[in-house]
């Protein structure tokens, strides 16, 4: 029998499906990365590996592989994690998980923004620290969202899920992507637009751009000065795309009003990174597609994939 790792424990219905073919064995552990050594150990031996945003495959784990090595299933749509070209030189599959999270990160992207914009995280932290004594007019008074203008930075699915959205809000879209989205154009009335016009008229700033060597820090301190005092910045893509440095003197100096972020540069942030000091920010860790539904699907669509591909059959949705 083949033999497969999965770099985390994930659903045990998912594990399952694959011992049912194949030998299977993972890390034990949810919340823990799996060690690098132990990775490294387990591709020498693996027809398949099962990896996380947090495994770093490259070079030297595909050389680990050797000509055993058939396919890596990546528990996410992004795979920055992935030296692609390596693995296509080494003859290894690379698989992701898009569409199956698209709604799930869309919420999330959504309520970010929404959270942001009311001040809903101040406000709950408020309350609880026991200082609300009265009603007052601008008592953490935010910004309204309908009849604003969102700025989306990557217009794929993700983006366009998001659009969908907005529209319920009544406002007004713009995008910037490589290629204009006609269909999205007409669907939801978005207009395409040049980076430096959406910073300058947007409201909200959505970024859902994937992370290249063209994206790494496309937002600093220049794109910020741009940006409207009273805008808000959303990151649900990949946290490079945003110079945080940037990001934290343009929140301090009032040049854009808050941010979301569900992604971060260097993650898991730490406690004390600056960025978490700001009352108008608001964050989470990387939990755009954290539904139980969808994580279950992202699963399901990796195991799939590694049964298809040691089985001889094409995968379901590689990565080219």
């Amino acid at each position: 029998m083949k033999n497969v790792f999965i770099t985390r424990k994930i659903d045990e219905k998912v594990i399952s499906r694959l011992s049912e073919q194949f030998n299977v064995d993972f890390w034990p552990h949810e919340d823990q990365v799996c060690p690098r050594e132990e990775l490294l150990k387990q591709a020498k031996r693996c027809n398949a590996l099962l990896t996380m945003l947090s495994d770093q495959v490259n070079a030297e784990l595909l050389d680990q592989g050797g000509d055993d090595l058939e396919i890596v299933a990546n528990l996410a749509v992004g795979y920055d994690n992935i030296e692609v070209e390596e693995a296509k030189k080494r003859g290894v599959m690379i698989t992701n998980t898009p569409d199956v999270l698209t709604d799930t990160t869309a919420d999330l992207a959504f309520s970010l923004l929404m959270a942001s914009a009311r001040r809903i995280v101040e406000s709950d932290r408020y309350i609880k620290d026991g200082n609300w004594k009265s009603w007052s007019p601008y008592l953490l008074a935010g910004k309204d969202i309908h009849h604003k203008t969102l700025g989306i930075v990557g217009m794929g699915n993700i983006g366009q899920a998001v659009a969908q959205r907005a529209k319920g809000f009544d406002m007004d879209i713009l995008y910037h992507t490589r290629s204009r989205k006609k269909e999205a154009e007409e669907k939801y009335n978005a207009k395409h637009a040049e980076l430096d016009e959406l910073l300058t008229k947007s409201d909200f700033v959505l970024c859902l751009a994937p992370l290249t060597e063209q994206t790494k820090g496309m937002l600093g301190s220049e794109q910020f000065k741009k940006m409207k005092k009273s805008a808000i910045l959303i990151n649900a893509g990949r946290g490079p795309v945003v110079d945080e440095e940037a990001l934290i003197e343009a929140l301090k100096n009032g040049e854009i009003a808050g941010a979301g972020l569900d992604v971060f540069d260097k993650e898991p942030i730490d406690k004390d990174h600056p960025l978490l000091s700001l009352a108008n920010v608001v964050a989470v860790p990387h939990i755009g597609s954290a539904s139980v539904e969808t994580r279950f699907a992202m699963m399901d669509l990796c195991a799939e994939n590694i049964i298809n591909v040691l089985s001889g059959k094409d995968p379901v949705t590689p990565v080219k």
